[in-house]
């Protein structure tokens, strides 16, 4: 049974820093994944990251600012997001379990991901 456990959302003001943490079990396989989803909105991916080759993707409006990467010995996820802005304002959820696509990369596709955290809060006022 793979269980991801999310942390580390909150409030913060434009310009701050988050860290979200992402703690699995039962889960070894490669590809992991943030999505987001604002009020409205459609679920997008943010960030993914094929462990085996440390390759990353993401998506065009956080690059720059946001940084996925993984500790296996600690079986967690983490998303650190600096220069936050208001349209970063949403639920986020760590996916793991998606397929890899040619060139080596996670699929970005919220569909392929089997397993799914419950999502923390991020919201950022200007």
């Amino acid at each position: 049974q793979v269980q991801l456990v999310e942390s580390g959302g909150g409030s913060v003001q434009a310009g701050g820093s988050l860290r979200l943490s992402c703690a699995s079990s039962g889960y070894s396989r490669s590809c992991m994944a943030w999505f987001r989803q604002a009020p409205g909105k459609e679920r997008e991916v943010v960030a993914t990251i094929y462990a085996s080759r440390g390759n990353t993707y993401y998506t065009d409006s956080v690059k720059g600012r946001f940084t996925i990467s993984r500790d296996n010995a600690e079986n967690t996820l983490y998303l650190q997001m600096n220069t936050l802005k208001p349209e970063d304002t949403a639920m986020y959820y760590c996916a793991a379990g998606g397929g890899v696509i040619s060139g080596g990369y996670c699929s970005t596709r919220g569909g392929e991901y089997d397993y799914w955290g419950q999502g923390t809060q991020v919201t950022v006022s200007s």
